[in-house]
């Protein structure tokens, strides 16, 4: 196999490096891309001849970044990032958004918050159909065909790229029922004698509540009941069942109605931040580019109803 030194061949090399590391293996970077482990193989030598450089350590079992090797993976990223940003501002002139983008959403979130954002994005895109798969996990991108998803919590894989589109509030509540006629608590340390709900997405034996002032108070739990699903947590504090700690764009109607209290209103947990992410590509269709500016758009309006 010839590979030339053109410009293309070049980025080409780069790609390949990228997806070498973030993929674990050449045998993974090649399923990935789409061709063979010897291919992959001969680029990562032409881009070490072409550099000079030993950029990884190679046995049977085992790859690891060589020193220049970490050097060369940081502007390795940073050059793909400005060739794809210069491709899609040359396409964006004359590529209209079209074709299926599958996206992952949150599943509470993703039912109501995030469908008139959707509907608007439609409206705009007619050429564009969306395929909308609400859980909470992070989709495996190639395995799944998955082009981009919201993600609610903390992002630290290394091999997507993160976008924030905002931080959602979090305060404790509970029917009146459960505070059997007892004051309005105050302080979160009025809340350790009451029976207790966990979304253990998010927690589950203990939650720190925040005071503007700064001060802070850490909560041990014994839930009454553990679940994973918001919608269901939230339930069950209208029952009665016990305090939870809940987005408070899931409760507005349930507050205005009064099934549920604010509990130590002045008080709240550490807001949750959400995330679009996808994967590093050389290139990203107008769809999806037309669609994360959608939604880092339209996330202040989002936030405002909350």
């Amino acid at each position: 196999m010839t590979i030339s030194s053109n410009a293309a061949d070049r980025i080409e090399l780069m790609q390949t490096f990228v997806r070498i590391v973030e993929a674990g293996s050449m045998s993974a970077a090649a399923k990935q891309l789409g061709t063979t482990q010897p291919t992959i193989s001969r680029r990562l030598q032409a881009l070490e001849r072409m550099l000079g450089l030993r950029l990884l350590q190679r046995s049977t079992h085992a790859m690891q970044l060589t020193e220049d090797g970490e050097r060369c993976l940081a502007h390795a990223r940073e050059l793909l990032s400005h060739w794809s940003a210069l491709t899609s501002d040359v396409q964006d002139a004359r590529e209209e958004p079209a074709g299926l983008l599958r996206i992952v959403a949150p599943h509470a979130f993703g039912q109501q918050q995030l469908i008139g954002p959707l509907n608007d994005f439609l409206l705009r895109h007619p050429r564009v159909s969306v395929e909308w798969l609400l859980h909470d996990r992070t989709p495996d991108f190639i395995a799944e065909n998955i082009d981009c998803a919201i993600r609610v919590g903390e992002v630290s894989d290394p091999s997507v790229i993160a976008i924030k589109l905002a931080d959602v509030p979090r305060i404790a509540v509970a029917a009146p029922a459960l505070l059997a006629g007892q004051p309005l608590p105050t302080h979160p340390a009025q809340l350790s004698a009451l029976p207790w709900l966990a979304l253990r997405t998010f927690y589950r034996n203990e939650i720190t509540l925040h005071h503007a002032s700064g001060a802070s108070h850490q909560l041990t739990l014994q839930p009454r009941l553990s679940t994973d699903s918001l919608f269901a947590v939230r339930n069950a504090a209208v029952q009665g069942m016990g305090v939870c700690v809940v987005s408070s764009w899931a409760l507005r109607d349930e507050l205005a109605q009064g099934t549920l209290l604010h509990l130590a209103p002045e008080w709240q947990a550490t807001p949750l931040p959400m995330y679009l992410i996808y994967p590093h590509a050389p290139h990203y269709p107008a769809r999806l580019r037309s669609f994360i500016d959608h939604m880092r758009a339209a996330m202040p309006a989002i936030l405002s109803d909350l």
